[in-house]
């Protein structure tokens, strides 16, 4: 069994104390949809955070 993942965006947002509770909504509301969501902090400017959203 292969499981495929698809990006379908990618957006460099300011980081938040809060932003991990907007993704942890999206995934949980959207799974059945096929769609997840990501969250990373920017390696390279800390206050920066990257949001992904994928198809599974």
């Amino acid at each position: 069994m292969e499981s495929k993942i698809e990006v379908l965006s990618t957006v460099k947002i300011q980081n938040s104390p809060d932003l991990y509770k907007v993704v942890d909504l999206l995934n949980r509301t959207l799974k059945d949809r096929d769609l997840m969501f990501g969250l990373a902090l920017d390696q390279e400017n800390k206050e920066k955070a990257i949001f992904t959203i994928y198809r599974t």
